[in-house]
């Protein structure tokens, strides 16, 4: 069984998803430290003027002292993010060969007022698998497996020994510090995924790569997966 862990994340790009497709269970990383200004509540579209941040803004009081985890981050409310970020995407997309047929889908995700992040970027990348054609991998999260301690490497072959995993797929700046002798003496095949997708049209050129995976959605639809 092929497992992948990563921290959940806003609307990720293509790589994020190809590692989900690839995945016999796919687990979101929610119980490790919150890594502010990384990409757990922002990520980028493509518009008109260039690449433009949507960014999910969060209660930061606290966060990077109390080492707090991603499922206990809590969505600040003070703002209309969902309705800014939803108009953006109508603003930028709304001409996308395929934007009106997966509106009625994510549109409702921006009427939602969850109290914490990973509930909504969870089901909003769960969802998006969906209309991607991802149909056979099981998701999990890491907060809701018992039983599990340590840190960094131990911590990740615990959750792998717990769910059955016989293969690791890991993104590629993970050889800087995973340990292969580890997955060799627990009979896990340990891999490395290679980012090197072809380009597509984009409605505004020239193309850019790291972009959400709403990018490509929009533009592609049921062949999405064709640029994977």
């Amino acid at each position: 069984m092929k497992c992948v862990i990563l921290q959940p994340s806003y609307i990720p790009w293509r790589g994020y998803f190809d590692q989900i497709r690839q995945a016999d269970t796919f687990i979101f990383y929610d119980d490790v430290k919150y890594d502010k200004n990384g990409w757990r509540n922002r990520n980028r579209i493509k518009t008109r003027d260039g690449s433009q941040w949507l960014t999910i803004p969060v209660l930061t009081k606290g966060i990077e002292e109390n080492h707090t985890p991603i499922h206990d981050v809590q969505i600040n409310w003070a703002q209309n993010w969902n309705r800014k970020h939803w108009n953006a995407l109508q603003l930028s997309y709304s001409k996308a060969p395929y934007f009106q047929r997966y509106q009625d889908v994510l549109a409702p995700f921006y009427e939602r007022y969850d109290t914490h992040l990973a509930e909504f970027t969870i089901d909003l990348t769960i969802a998006i698998s969906g209309l991607l054609g991802i149909q056979n991998t099981t998701f999990l999260r890491s907060s809701e497996i018992q039983g599990i301690t340590g840190t960094k490497t131990d911590r990740l072959m615990q959750i792998l020994a717990k769910v059955g995993a016989t293969s690791y797929l890991s993104g590629p700046s993970a050889r800087d510090y995973l340990e292969p002798e580890l997955f060799t003496s627990a009979g896990i095949e340990l891999s490395f995924i290679i980012y090197d997708y072809p380009e597509y049209d984009q409605l505004y050129p020239p193309f850019e790569s790291q972009v959400s995976i709403l990018d490509l959605l929009f533009m592609k639809g049921p062949q999405a997966l064709d640029y994977f």
